[in-house]
């Protein structure tokens, strides 16, 4: 069982910054990767990115490569998404979620990932 809260979320302008963090505890003994996606009111869930358990492989979705970039901190077990640049059609809840079977690999899909945080609003205004 591994449990993640994300955190940093809040109401910015277009245009501003935002870093999310996502604090991960359980069984964290074992290597995972860390995923981060979104879900827009109306719309379905989607990647944003994704980083392995060594952070040599990390993947972002094309309309945030760029301006959002994720790291980790294995020490901390904590994920990262900074976000710069940000735009009104980036306003979603953001997720973090963790892939216990596939570590090394920053996987997009969500069916990949095992546990799920709460999710964080994030809300940009034009």
């Amino acid at each position: 069982q591994v449990s993640l809260v994300e955190s940093g979320g809040g109401l910015v302008q277009a245009g501003g910054s935002l870093r999310l963090s996502c604090a991960a505890s359980g069984r964290t003994y074992r290597p995972y990767a860390m995923g981060w996606f979104r879900q827009a009111p109306g719309k379905e869930r989607e990647f944003v990115g994704a980083i392995n358990a060594r952070g040599n492989t990390i993947n972002y979705s094309d309309s945030v490569k760029g301006r959002f970039t994720i790291s980790k901190d294995n020490g901390k077990n904590t994920a990262y998404l900074q976000m710069n640049s940000l735009k009104p059609e980036d306003t979603a809840v953001y997720y973090c979620a963790v892939d216990l079977d596939r570590p090394w690999v920053a996987g997009i899909a969500g069916n990949d990932y095992d546990y799920w945080g709460l999710g964080t609003q994030v809300t940009v205004s034009s």
